[in-house]
């Protein structure tokens, strides 16, 4: 697996869900956005603070989470 080094995971941020690089969006508003039919441009719009690899690595993320396997994420 790509290595996720753009997810993180801190107890005082967002309750402590997956976010973006410890800002305060979380892989699923993300992956929301995109599940709705965003498109990336229409995400990174939305959230002009995002770069463009952190929204495939959200969704590498996400999918890998239903796979329900323990990952230690930057932060922890």
């Amino acid at each position: 697996m790509t290595e996720l080094n753009r997810m993180t995971q801190q107890p005082d941020v967002m309750g402590g869900k997956a976010c973006i690089r410890g800002m305060r969006v979380t892989v699923g508003m993300v992956v929301g956005q995109i599940g709705a039919g965003h498109s990336i441009e229409a995400v990174l719009a939305d959230y002009p603070y995002l770069e463009r690899e952190d929204i495939p690595q959200a969704l590498r993320y996400a999918a890998w989470r239903t796979e329900e396997r323990e990952l230690r994420l930057a932060g922890e």
